[in-house]
């Protein structure tokens, strides 16, 4: 059994910074992959970042009718350049640095673990949910 803990939402104005932590128990987290979702009030929660076991950046092939593209998808789009995700295997807690807060961002933050392969955008493979921390960005 893996337990979740995150922390460090709260109250910020606009264009200023956070950084969520999530640490987990589990002696094999570093094996893990580890990914952030949020869910804003009245919409389905959405994935935002996602890291591998290593820290090291997860890539994906889509092909779409015979053209084939490497994408790195480990950030959502409304969060690229913005937000870094990272790990302390450690200290078996991850990270999520969030510069330039928007009030889109408000949401209820968590993250989740995935015990097998890399990390993923889809929210159906994560086996380990946290609670969630709120975030509140202020115009």
């Amino acid at each position: 059994q893996v337990q979740l803990v995150e922390s460090g939402g709260g109250l910020v104005q606009a264009g200023g910074s956070l950084r969520l932590s999530c640490a987990a128990s589990g002696r094999t987290f570093s094996s893990y992959a580890m990914g952030w979702f949020r869910q804003a009030p009245g919409k389905e929660r959405e994935f935002v970042a996602t890291i591998s076991w290593s820290g090291g950046t997860t890539y994906y092939v889509d092909s779409v009718k015979g053209r084939f593209t490497i994408s790195r998808d480990n950030y959502a789009d409304s969060v690229k350049g913005r937000f870094t995700i990272s790990r302390d295997n450690a200290k078996r807690t991850v990270y999520l640095q969030m510069n330039s807060l928007k009030p889109e961002d408000t949401a209820v933050y968590y993250c989740a673990a995935k015990t097998t392969g890399r990390g993923s955008q889809t929210e159906a493979d994560y086996d380990y949910w946290g609670q969630g921390t709120q975030v509140t960005v202020s115009s």
